[in-house]
């Protein structure tokens, strides 16, 4: 069972060999089905491997997919919405703990929907000094091919109106849960 709409959970991201990565203190429950499960945030504290912390500079609705090997952080800044894609494991939501691994590559996208991709290097490092098997090596390399089409598709958070639709229904859930 998920957690209701208006709850506050954790987003922790892990390696491949199970190490801590980063995490996002606090993201609003907006919406949970079968088949996604959508959040908001607003200068949340993030923490990194290190023990750096800083927070978001905007506002940000995230989408998780079940069983998909991406995720999206669609920014909400003044000159548009920019959207950062994470390739990484199905994720898991036990309680309100959100954790996936995170398998180094990025595809940035921005509000034309032009993109880059990122950590190419980062990736081809981790896949030896972690030892990535070759089926996790070909799941990443689709997922990445799978956010691309969905950005050319105009698909999920990418859709004309979606972002602005949940970031409305973030700012009603976070109201009535203050």
């Amino acid at each position: 069972m998920s957690p209701a709409p208006g709850t506050n959970i954790r987003i922790e991201s892990y390696k491949h060999d199970h190490s801590f990565h980063r995490s996002w203190d606090k993201t609003t429950l907006i919406h949970t089905s079968d088949a996604v499960i959508i959040g908001g945030n607003d200068r949340v504290k993030v923490t990194e491997a290190d023990g750096r912390e800083w927070r978001t500079r905007e506002p940000a609705i995230c989408t998780f997919g079940r069983g998909q090997w991406f995720n999206t952080i669609a920014m909400i800044r003044d000159d548009g919405i920019y959207y950062y894609c994470n390739i990484g494991s199905p994720f898991s939501l036990k309680g309100n703990l959100l954790s996936y691994i995170d398998y180094d590559l990025d595809v940035k996208v921005y509000p034309d929907l032009t993109y880059t991709i990122l950590d190419e290097e980062e990736f081809a490092l981790h896949s030896k000094q972690l030892n990535y098997p070759p089926q996790i090596i070909a799941r990443v390399r689709v997922a990445v091919k799978e956010v691309i089409e969905w950005i050319v598709a105009r698909r999920g958070p990418f859709q004309n109106g979606f972002v602005q639709r949940w970031y409305e229904r973030y700012q009603l859930v976070r109201d009535d849960h203050e």
